[in-house]
């Protein structure tokens, strides 16, 4: 399986013939769809999920679904049995892809701000997105995709959760707020300037492809 970085919080999954998107927002270059067999989209936020776009691409591609929470499945409502609601402990097959999902809501922004749903995705028991949410699954990850930025989150936490997710492999997403001394800094911190995990961190850079 290959891995490819889009814009911020956009992967592909790639496997043969098949491509599963996973969170291709308003910072993702749109292209980053094109020829998708499937899109899993954690939760409503503009850098995550864009409904014009995807209802662009499902318009343009009449067997393209997806799988996503119950509020983004709100978002897309005359597309019928193309979208998908799943949530916590499901487990789903996606474009022949097996997918486990982790997580019911996005991380805390504020008190005053209310939590909306999010979801994370565990993909072939390999690689999880967890989306907004420093969510720790109940099984193993081997790559996590580490949300290293964010309005919600302070990097001392980024690090806790390293250490508690225990992957084997960490690659940065949720990064397209930052500049080149905001990624130094992070990736200092999550590497050999900070105070240790246990999992190797580095960053792609978009479009960047790497197998897993």
């Amino acid at each position: 399986m290959e891995l490819t970085k889009h814009g911020h919080a956009c992967v592909v999954l790639s496997e043969d013939d098949r491509r599963l998107v996973v969170d291709p927002g308003a910072f993702t270059d749109p292209a980053a769809l094109a020829g998708a067999s499937a899109v899993l989209v954690t939760h409503e936020h503009a850098d995550h999920f864009v409904p014009d776009l995807l209802r662009r691409a499902m318009e343009d591609d009449p067997a393209l679904e997806v799988w996503t929470n119950g509020s983004v499945a709100r978002q897309l409502e005359g597309l019928g049995a193309r979208v998908h609601v799943v949530g916590d402990g499901d487990a789903v097959e996606v474009a022949g892809f097996d997918v486990h999902v982790h997580g019911e809501l996005h991380a805390q922004v504020h008190p005053d701000i209310p939590r909306i749903p999010n979801v994370g995705f565990l993909v072939e028991g390999r690689v999880f997105h967890p989306g907004d949410a420093l969510t720790v699954p109940s099984e193993p990850v081997p790559v996590l995709l580490l949300p290293v930025h964010a309005p919600w989150s302070r990097t001392a936490d980024v690090i806790d959760y390293v250490r508690a997710v225990d992957a084997d492999q960490a690659f940065a997403v949720h990064d397209g707020l930052l500049n080149d001394t905001g990624l130094g800094v992070v990736g200092g911190l999550l590497g050999e300037r900070g105070p240790g995990t246990p999992t190797p961190y580095s960053r792609l850079t978009p479009g960047d492809t790497v197998d897993l």
